[in-house]
C-alpha cells in the first residue's frame, strides 16, 4: 500500500502571531513534495507538525488513516525519518555513531548497524570522516551526517529541513539524488527549501 501523509486545515499560531492557517497537504510515496516559501514563511512548523514533533493549534495529521501526534509509540515514530534544520546532532560523538545510534535504539544487529552505516557514510562522501567527532567537522559536513541517518533507517516517511543549505554545488546535487533515489523506492518525501534548484527537483510543490 502507497504511503500517504495528509495534514488537514492545519492551523500555527505562536503568541498573537498566526503562522500557518487552513493550511491542507498530502504527500505520496513515490513522489517529493516541496514546501517553499521566505523565511518565517512555516516551513520549519509545518515539516515539525507533519512528523508528529509539535501539534498544530488545530488540524489533523494522518498518516495511512492512523492519527500522528506528539508522543506517538515507537512503531509510528520510527516511521519517520528526519533532517532538522539544526542537524540535531551529538556534538560528542563521531559522525558514524550518530548515524548508527537510531538503527541501535531499534535493537538491530550489531553487524547490520555497522554494514548500513558504513554504506550510507560511503554514498554521502562522508567515509574518510567517519571516526571524526561531529563538533569537529564542517557544518556541510554536519548537514550530510544529518541526511545519513535519515537516510540509514530507510523509514516511510522522510521529511527534511533544509537539508541543502550548507552545500557546495556539487553535494547539493548528491543529496537531492539521494532524497529522490528514496522517493522513488517508496518513501514519502517532504523537503523544506528555498533553493530553487531543490525545489525544481521536486514532483510537486506547496508554497507558504
Amino acid at each position: 500500500m502507497s504511503v500517504i501523509l495528509t495534514g488537514t486545515d492545519l492551523r500555527w499560531v505562536v503568541g498573537d502571531r498566526t503562522i500557518l492557517d487552513g493550511l491542507s497537504v498530502q504527500a505520496e510515496g513515490g513522489r517529493i513534495l516541496a514546501v517553499r516559501g521566505p523565511s518565517g514563511s512555516g516551513k520549519s512548523s509545518l515539516l515539525a507538525i507533519l512528523g508528529g514533533l509539535i501539534a498544530p493549534s488545530a488540524g489533523t495529521v494522518v498518516l495511512n488513516g492512523v492519527p500522528v501526534t506528539p508522543g506517538d509509540d515507537v512503531t509510528m515514530r520510527r516511521r519517520f525519518g528526519l533532517v532538522l534544520q539544526g542537524y540535531g546532532l551529538v556534538a560528542a560523538l563521531t559522525a558514524r555513531e550518530n548515524v548508527g545510534v537510531v538503527l541501535q535504539a531499534a535493537g538491530l544487529p550489531g553487524a547490520e548497524v555497522r554494514a548500513r552505516v558504513e554504506a550510507v557514510l560511503e554514498r554521502v562522501g562522508l567515509s574518510s570522516v567517519a571516526d571524526h567527532l561531529v563538533e569537529d567537522l564542517s557544518g556541510g559536513q554536519q548537514q550530510r551526517v544529518a541526511v545519513a541517518r535519515a537516510l540509514v533507517t530507510a523509514s516511510d516517511v522522510l521529511l527534511a529541513d533544509e537539508p541543502t543549505a550548507e552545500l557546495d554545488a556539487d553535494n547539493r546535487e548528491l543529496v537531492v539524488a539521494l532524497l529522490t533515489e528514496r522517493a522513488r523506492s517508496g518513501a514519502t518525501v517532504v523537503i523544506a527549501s528555498h533553493d530553487p534548484d531543490v525545489v525544481d527537483a521536486c514532483d510537486e510543490v506547496v508554497d507558504l
